[in-house]
């Protein structure tokens, strides 16, 4: 599916979960976005809630902040209604990595902003290398921290700690088959599957480094 498909789910799920809301009382939609181009493109968070059945009426924002759009759209629906602006708000993010890759389609980036400030351009991955060099965090450490987030979060879904947070979205897998037929198998999508449970600290200490290898 594509994102604005996928976004659209999710609101009329999180709709149908509160039946007594009108949703013509939605005042905003604010949907972040890291790469807002090709099925993600222009203001999605307008395509998002008319896909999702709202009014015309309710307006939609998109917003980038990179690694923290969706978050930051949390952040900014929270200020509006504690200001007294907004009284019901729908926030939240949308990506797909299939779709649009990381960093766009196309990267054109700032001769400016690289002569004068190269490392504006470094990802994330580059940025936690320089972030664990300057605090002085170990690969060890780093490793057991790891281990214990996965330990953690596979604890919680267990307990069914995060049930009433996912929304389970019908998932279809196409695979060609005998002959050149097409198997087509739908699942709902309702458990995060990154958690690892047979994941060990001695299992993380033996991967390669995804970035800085000295």
């Amino acid at each position: 599916k594509r994102p604005d498909d996928l976004c659209a789910d999710i609101i009329r799920g999180i709709m149908a979960r509160h039946p007594t809301v009108d949703p013509a009382l939605v005042e905003d939609v604010i949907v972040g976005c890291a790469m807002p181009e090709a099925e993600q493109g222009m203001n999605t968070a307008r395509f998002c809630l008319l896909l999702a059945g709202l009014p015309e009426s309710v307006p939609g924002v998109t917003v980038n902040r990179f690694c923290a759009s969706g978050i930051q759209t949390i952040a900014m629906a929270a200020d509006r209604v504690r200001t007294g602006d907004l009284d019901c708000v729908l926030a939240g993010g949308t990506e797909t990595m299939t779709m649009v890759p990381m960093m766009g389609h196309k990267v054109v980036g700032s001769r400016a902003v690289m002569d004068k400030h190269p490392d504006f351009y470094l990802g994330m991955g580059m940025t936690a290398e320089n972030v664990a060099l300057d605090y002085k965090v170990s690969r060890e450490d780093q490793d057991k921290f790891s281990f214990e987030s996965h330990q953690k979060a596979v604890r919680a879904i267990s307990q069914g700690h995060f049930k009433d947070e996912i929304l389970p979205v019908p998932v279809t897998f196409r695979t060609m088959g005998k002959e050149g037929a097409a198997n087509v198998t739908t699942t709902n999508f309702d458990t995060d599957e990154g958690p690892r449970a047979d994941t060990t600290v001695e299992a993380l200490n033996g991967l390669k480094p995804a970035f800085k290898t000295k």
